[in-house]
C-alpha cells in the first residue's frame, strides 16, 4: 500500500485557466450558469449565440475540471466535467479548477472538496468575505490542505468506489424521470387534452391540506449540534440543506417553495417530493391532498402550472398562502380521478421504492467519503 501525505492544493492544481479571447472559434455557446448545477446534477445548459451571451459566460473548461460555485458553498452548486461540448462556456461565478494529474486524481479531488467537511469549511471561509454574496477567491482554494496516497492509482480507485455508488445513484434518479414522465403523459392526455368544458372551476385551497404551522427554522449553529446518531434531511425552499438527528415530518408530503426559489425558468413551482422522516425549514410550503386526489396526482398536476400570477416581491419572490389556495384547479370528475390513482399506482410505487435506495446508497457514499478519504479503510489498488 502506498504512503500518505498532507499537501497543499494549490501545488497540484491550477484555477481558471482560459476564458474566452479573441481566438475564440465558435459563435453559438452552450452556457452553465451557477444556478444550473447541484450536486453535480446539470439541469440544462442555456443557449446563446456568442454576441448575445451573458456577461458572466467566459469561462473556458476542458474534460476533467471541477466547476465550483464562488458564492455561497453550502448550496453546493459544483459539478465534475466528464465529456464538455467543445463550445461548453461557464460562469465566471465558478472556480473552474484543473489538476496536475501526474499527482493528483481529478475524481479524488472531486471527491475531497465536495464532501460535507470541505463544503462547511469553505462555506465559513466564504462568510467571512467582505464582499456583497459570501464568496470564494480562488486562492481560499488553492490553500486547504488535502491528505492522499502519493501513488496515483490508489487514488483512482478510492474515486472508482465512490464513483460506482454515484453512477447507481444517477440510474435510479433517471429511472425515476422516465416514470414520473410516464404519468405526466397520462395526466396531460386525460385531464388536458381530453378536459371536457363542464368541469367546473375550482381552487387548489380546496383539494390540500397545509402544514406549515409545523415548521421550525434551524440556524447552522443549532443544526451543528444535531449530528450525532441517524441524521434525517433539514429541506429548504428548493433542497436538502443539510442533515440532523431529528424530524417535525413523517409521512409523504410535497414542498413547494415559500420565498427566495420559487419559480422555475419555465415559470413552474420549485416542488420537492418528500417521503419519510424530514424536518424543514419555513421557506417552503408544506402540502398533502385531500382524498380522492393523492400527493402523486397533485404533483402531476402542479409540476407544469404557471404560477406567476401567484408570485408577488420585485426583489425577493414570494407565494403567500392566501396566493397558494386561490391557484385554479379544476373540478375533476371523482372517478375519472380514482381511476388515474390506480393507474399509477404501481409507477409511483416504483419511484417511492427507487427514493428509498437512493437515500440508503447515499448515506453509504457519506459515510464511506470521509473514511476512504482519511485513509481509515484502505481500497485495493487496481
Amino acid at each position: 500500500m502506498s504512503e500518505w501525505a498532507t499537501k497543499e492544493l494549490g501545488k497540484l492544481i491550477k484555477t481558471n485557466l482560459s476564458s474566452i479571447g479573441k481566438d475564440y472559434p465558435f459563435r453559438e455557446i452552450a452556457y452553465l450558469d451557477t444556478g444550473s448545477i447541484t450536486r453535480g446534477k446539470i439541469g440544462g445548459y442555456q443557449f446563446f449565440n456568442l454576441k448575445d451571451a451573458p456577461s458572466r459566460a467566459k469561462r473556458l473548461v476542458q474534460e476533467k475540471d471541477i466547476i465550483y460555485s464562488s458564492v455561497r458553498p453550502i448550496q453546493r452548486h459544483f459539478g465534475f466535467i466528464s465529456s464538455p461540448e467543445e463550445n461548453l462556456v461557464v460562469s465566471t461565478g465558478f472556480v473552474v479548477i484543473t489538476c496536475n494529474q501526474s499527482e493528483l486524481n481529478p475524481k479524488y479531488l472531486y471527491y475531497y472538496l465536495t464532501s460535507d467537511q470541505i463544503v462547511e469549511e469553505l462555506d465559513i471561509i466564504a462568510e467571512a468575505s467582505t464582499s456583497a454574496y459570501p464568496s470564494l477567491k480562488p486562492s481560499d482554494i488553492e490553500r486547504l490542505e488535502l491528505n492522499l496516497p502519493s501513488d496515483i492509482n490508489e487514488q483512482k480507485s478510492i474515486a472508482a468506489v465512490l464513483s460506482s455508488l454515484d453512477d447507481k445513484i444517477d440510474l435510479l434518479h433517471r429511472q425515476n424521470k422516465t416514470l414520473e414522465a410516464m404519468a405526466e403523459t397520462l395526466f396531460r392526455q386525460w385531464f388536458i387534452e381530453e378536459a371536457q368544458e363542464d368541469w367546473e372551476d375550482g381552487v387548489l385551497g380546496d383539494v390540500i391540506e397545509i402544514f406549515d404551522g409545523q415548521r421550525i427554522p434551524l440556524s447552522k449553529m443549532e443544526r451543528d449540534k444535531k449530528k450525532e446518531g441517524v441524521l434525517y434531511p433539514y429541506y429548504g425552499a428548493a433542497q436538502i440543506m443539510d442533515y440532523i438527528n431529528d424530524y417535525i415530518f413523517d409521512g409523504e408530503y410535497i414542498l413547494l417553495g415559500e420565498d427566495r426559489t420559487v419559480r422555475t425558468d419555465d415559470g413552474y413551482p420549485v416542488l420537492q417530493y418528500v417521503t419519510g422522516k424530514f424536518w424543514v425549514n419555513n421557506h417552503t410550503h408544506v402540502l398533502k391532498a385531500k382524498p380522492p386526489y393523492n400527493n402523486f396526482f397533485l404533483w402531476n398536476y402542479l409540476s407544469k402550472k404557471n404560477i406567476d400570477e401567484i408570485v408577488t416581491g420585485a426583489v425577493q419572490p414570494k407565494i403567500n398562502q392566501g396566493n397558494l389556495k386561490s391557484l385554479d384547479f379544476p373540478k375533476y370528475p371523482e372517478e375519472l380521478v380514482i381511476e388515474f390513482n390506480n393507474t399509477t399506482e404501481q409507477l409511483f410505487e416504483k419511484i417511492n421504492f427507487n427514493k428509498a435506495q437512493i437515500r440508503t446508497l447515499e448515506k453509504l457514499r457519506d459515510t464511506l467519503l470521509p473514511k476512504l478519504m482519511s485513509g481509515e479503510i484502505r481500497v485495493k489498488i487496481a
